[in-house]
């Protein structure tokens, strides 16, 4: 599969006249709990040549997109972000951009633009903005698959995992990890823990669309870490850097080192 995800991302080089810096894979395999049919959600940053930034329309207005995305397929889902609207996403401490770049199956990987990024993102991290996205995917999520008195396995993990996701930056004060079975580490030992492991197995055995009675158990303590969590989030204080010059040098290095 990789060989041919490789190959998806030289053609889009060559069609789209970019170079690719970075391609990793998101979601439930970055996770660490992909069901049997499983899709692949390949995401990658890419960086233009000098002279399509050097005009008075920049890049992402108008017809000038800043985003490549091929047609999704049962197989491959590929989307990519162009430099300057990932660069300004990380200032942000974009959540799903932070995901990328702390998943542990990396495709591609080329300059040194991404370990810089790396490098600095502690101090782009931003408790406030992380928290805050995994809180209301949470909620959202909650409200909209684990109301009824039946539930599909699969549902549940839209909101378990930004619970603990939030839960975790709550607790340590750090960008929490990708694959679920870490972030399961801090619900304690006993049946909630338990029952959630029981799902997760079922879901990686190809359970995930079975529609069974709600698990009373697992809404309670969701239902409570929402709560908890959005008291939380009223003590935090808005603090941070500007990292805007240390990200305009990283962009200008970035050009000089792909197209020189």
């Amino acid at each position: 599969m990789k060989d041919i995800i490789l190959e998806s991302l030289k053609k889009i080089e060559e069609d789209y006249n970019v170079k690719i810096l970075y391609a990793c894979e998101s979601g439930s395999r970055a996770w660490k709990f992909p069901s049997k049919d499983s899709d692949y959600d390949v995401r990658f940053i890419y960086v233009h040549k000098k002279d399509d930034y050097l005009t008075i329309d920049p890049i992402g207005i108008g017809t000038k997109r800043d985003v490549i995305e091929l047609p999704i397929n049962h197989l491959l889902d590929i989307t990519g972000w162009e430099l300057t609207k990932a660069l300004k996403l990380f200032r942000k401490s974009n959540p799903p951009l932070m995901e990328w770049l702390h998943s542990s199956i990396v495709y591609y990987q080329a300059f040194s633009t991404i370990d810089q990024m790396k490098i600095i993102s502690n101090d782009v991290f931003a408790t406030h903005s992380c928290i805050h996205h995994y809180l209301n995917m949470a909620g959202n999520n909650f409200r909209e698959f684990l109301q009824g008195e039946e539930v599909k396995i699969k549902k549940y993990f839209y909101v378990l995992r930004p619970v603990l996701a939030a839960r975790w930056i709550a607790t340590f004060n750090e960008f929490p990890p990708l694959e679920f079975s870490t972030l399961l580490e801090i619900v304690p030992e006993g049946n909630l823990k338990n029952e959630i492991k029981t799902l997760l197995n079922r879901k990686v055995n190809g359970e995930e669309l079975n529609l069974e009675p709600r698990i009373d158990e697992i809404n309670n303590f969701l239902n409570n870490e929402i709560n908890n969590l959005r008291e939380f989030t009223k003590t935090l204080k808005i603090d941070t850097l500007n990292l805007t010059p240390q990200l305009d040098l990283l962009f200008r290095k970035t050009l000089e080192e792909v197209w020189n």
